[in-house]
C-alpha cells in the first residue's frame, strides 16, 4: 500500500544558491537571517498497518502512532556528485513532523552550491529557524545523533562526529511539543516554494537505530520512499538487524 504525502520540512531555505552564504576555509555555511519560514502543510500519519508509503522529500524510516521520547541512530557523511546545479541534502534523526506541527531534529548537509560541495551540520527546533554548528563536516565522518525528551517540553539534542572527536548537545524547551513520530531520515530540503532538487550523495547507510530504546523494526516503523509523481528520487532499503537500512540516491 502507499500513500503519496509530503512530510514536514527541517530546513527554511531559499529556493537559490543566494541561501547559501560563502564558504571560506571550509567553514560551515550560515542561513540567511531572512530565510522565509517553512510554508509546507504536514499531512497526516500513515496507520500502523501501513508497511510503505511515499513521500515527496523524505526517505528512510518513520514511526507513529504512539508517545515518542527518543530517537537515535548513526552514519557515514556521504560525499556528494556536483555538477553546475545547486541541489540539498540533509541526514538527520528527529521526533515529529510526519503528521504534526513541531519538528525537534539533528543532523547533517550535504549539498552543492556553485558546482562545489558544501557540508554542514545544525539543529533544528520548528517553528523556530535551523542553527548550524560551527563544526567542519567531511565525507566519511562518522556520526551519530539523538533527540531525547522528558516528554514535558524538554529536550536534549546531541551530535557526535566520532571521526573528528567533537559533539555538541544542546537543551531546548518545546512546551507544545506534539511527540507523535520519530524519524532517521534522508531529506530534500524545501523552500518556501517547494521541495528543492536532491543532491546526488549517493548512498548513505545508516545503523544502530532506534525510537524509544527499541530498534526501528520493534517500533514498527514504516519505510518511506522518496517520489515526485512518477519519479522515484530516494529508494530505502529493508531493516538489517531492527535497525540498519541504506538510502540510495536515484534523481535529483
Amino acid at each position: 500500500m502507499s500513500i503519496a504525502r509530503r512530510r514536514t520540512s527541517r530546513r527554511a531555505l531559499v529556493a537559490s544558491s543566494a541561501a547559501l552564504l560563502t564558504v571560506l576555509g571550509g567553514a560551515a555555511p550560515a542561513l540567511a537571517a531572512t530565510a522565509p519560514a517553512i510554508v509546507q502543510a504536514p499531512l497526516g500519519h500513515h496507520g500502523g498497518g501501513v508497511l510503505r508509503s511515499t513521500s515527496s522529500n523524505w526517505a528512510g524510516y518513520a514511526a507513529t502512532g504512539g508517545k515518542f521520547t527518543s530517537v537515535s541512530a548513526s552514519w557515514v557523511q556521504p560525499s556528494v556528485s556536483c555538477s553546475g546545479s545547486d541541489t540539498w541534502s540533509s541526514f538527520w534523526v528527529g521526533i515529529d513532523g510526519d503528521g504534526s506541527n513541531s519538528v525537534e531534529q539533528l543532523g547533517t548537509e550535504a549539498d552543492c552550491s556553485g558546482g562545489s560541495p558544501v557540508y554542514s551540520s545544525w539543529y533544528e527546533m520548528y517553528p523556530a529557524y535551523p542553527v548550524n554548528f560551527s563544526n567542519s563536516v567531511r565525507p566519511g565522518d562518522r556520526f551519530t545523533a539523538s533527540v531525547t525528551t522528558n516528554g514535558s517540553g524538554s529536550f536534549t539534542l546531541t551530535l557526535s562526529d566520532t571521526t573528528q572527536g567533537w559533539k555538541r548537545s544542546v537543551n531546548k524547551t518545546l512546551r507544545s511539543a506534539a511527540l507523535a513520530s520519530a524519524e532517521v531520515i534522508a531529506e530534500a530540503p524545501s523552500s518556501s516554494t517547494g521541495v528543492l532538487p536532491l543532491s546526488n550523495f549517493g548512498t548513505v547507510g545508516f545503523s544502530g537505530a532506534t525510537a524509544n530504546g527499541q530498534s526501528l523494526s520493534a517500533a514498527g516503523a514504516s519505510s518511506i520512499t522518496m517520489a515526485s509523481g512518477s519519479t522515484t528520487k530516494a529508494t530505502t532499503s529493508g531493516l538489517s538487524g531492527g535497525g540498519a537500512f541504506s538510502v540510495t540516491w536515484k534523481h535529483s
